[in-house]
């Protein structure tokens, strides 16, 4: 009876070091997967001066987009929480849109070698930032799942693993927001 018992105890901490390490892979996933997309970020907002500087030398009438940008860029490189850094970045993206969109007026600024391939970099950037949300936010839906369901939930709330915000967008407003590609905005 005592051979049995220890087995069963054996066992239910086997079991519940088992679901710990998991918890720690999926959190440590979660990480992992937020850094790229503070990587994606920190690139996006190091081409936002160039692009600025380039849309400033033919658009002298556009003073207030270029600001709006610009402190829109600074904001979003304050922001540590993922749900006030989205939206930051929301507004970010929409302000890249319209700043993107203004070559549409001006046309030596539209054929201008220096735009374009910074336009192209904002593209992939905006690709690869896509790609990294998207991994970003399954580590985080796997990861609260752990948390929330039986019975790793159990270990979750001994070891006070708490659940992780999605990186999203928050509105259709901001789901709208026009895509900047090669010359043209979607």
């Amino acid at each position: 009876m005592t051979v049995f018992i220890v087995a069963v105890l054996v066992l239910l901490a086997v079991f519940c070091v088992t679901l710990y390490n998991r918890l720690i892979r999926s959190r440590n996933r979660v990480d992992t997967s937020w850094s790229d997309i503070d990587v994606q970020l920190q690139r996006r907002h190091d081409l936002i001066p160039r692009l600025v500087t380039a849309v400033d030398q033919y658009a002298k009438y556009e003073r207030a987009t270029l600001e709006a940008v610009t402190e829109l860029r600074t904001e979003a490189m304050q922001q540590a929480d993922v749900r006030a850094r989205g939206r930051v970045e929301e507004k970010l993206s929409a302000g890249i849109g319209r700043l993107i969109a203004l070559a549409e007026n001006y046309p030596d600024l539209k054929a201008n070698e220096n735009f374009l391939n910074l336009q192209n970099e904002l593209v992939e950037t905006e690709n690869y930032l896509q790609f990294a949300r998207r991994y970003y936010n399954g580590s985080v839906r796997d990861y609260n799942t752990m948390t929330e369901t039986v019975p790793s939930n159990i270990i979750a709330s001994s070891f006070n693993f708490k659940p992780k915000d999605f990186f999203q967008k928050s509105s259709d407003e901001a789901a709208n927001v026009p895509l900047a590609r090669f010359g043209t905005v979607e």
